[in-house]
C-alpha cells in the first residue's frame, strides 16, 4: 500500500511574492509539511490498512482509528491536510469570490469587506498556533472559526472551503511578530476559483 507524500505546490515558490517570500514557502513546506507527513506515515505504519483510507478520510472519522495511534494521526494527519489546503487557498493574482460563493457571504456577512473583517479578528484571537477557516457547516451555511494547533473542522462533519495558517512559523521570517499584517496581505493571494468549487461540493 502506498504511503502518504508530500503533494507539490500548485504554484512556483516564487509566484506569492511579495505577500510570501519563496524563502518562506521552501522552509513552510519542504520542512513543515514534510514532517508532518513523515511522522503521519510512521504511525500508520503500525497499521498499514489505514493507508487504503485518505488522510481526509481518517480525519473525519478518528474514532475509528485504533487508539494507540489516534493523537498522533490527529497531530500529524491535521498538518498534513490543513497545509495542503492552506496551498490550495492560494493563487498568484488573488481577487474576490464570484457566484454563489460571493451570494452567500453578503448574505452571511454582510459584505466581503465585512467578511474579511472578521476572518482577520478570527485570525488574531486565536492564541498561540492554530488556524482561521471559512466552512460550510451541516445546515450548508457558511461559518469563520479557527483551530488551535493541527485540529480540523472536518472532525466537527464541517466542509472547509479555504484556510490560513496562523502558526508563526506560515509569516515570522517575513513579518516577524505582525500577524495582522500577514492576514491583510493574505487577500491579495486567495484562491477564489478553489474555494468556489469547495463550496459548491455536496
Amino acid at each position: 500500500m502506498e504511503k502518504y507524500s508530500l503533494p507539490e505546490l500548485p504554484f512556483d515558490y516564487k509566484d506569492l511574492e511579495p505577500y510570501i517570500t519563496e524563502e518562506t514557502l521552501h522552509f513552510h513546506h519542504n520542512k513543515h509539511h514534510q514532517a508532518y507527513v513523515n511522522n503521519l506515515n510512521a504511525a500508520v505504519d503500525k497499521h498499514p490498512e489505514l493507508f487504503e483510507k485518505s488522510v481526509e478520510e481518517l480525519l473525519a472519522n478518528l474514532d475509528a482509528v485504533p487508539e494507540d495511534i489516534r493523537q498522533a494521526v490527529k497531530n500529524n494527519g491535521g498538518g498534513v491536510a490543513n497545509h495542503t489546503l492552506y496551498w490550495n487557498s492560494m493563487a498568484k493574482g488573488g481577487g474576490q469570490p464570484g457566484g454563489e460563493l460571493a451570494e452567500a457571504i453578503n448574505k452571511i456577512f454582510g459584505s466581503f469587506e465585512d467578511f474579511k473583517q472578521k476572518f482577520e479578528e478570527e485570525g488574531l484571537k486565536r492564541f498561540g498556533s492554530g488556524w482561521v477557516w471559512l466552512v460550510k457547516n451541516s445546515s450548508g451555511e457558511l461559518e469563520i472559526l479557527s483551530t488551535a494547533n493541527q485540529d480540523t473542522p472536518l472532525s466537527d462533519g464541517k466542509i472547509p472551503i479555504l484556510l490560513n495558517d496562523v502558526w508563526e512559523h506560515a509569516y515570522y521570517l517575513q513579518y516577524k511578530n505582525l500577524r495582522a499584517d500577514y492576514l491583510k496581505a493574505w487577500w491579495n493571494i486567495v484562491n477564489w476559483q478553489m474555494a468556489e468549487k469547495r463550496f459548491n461540493m455536496e
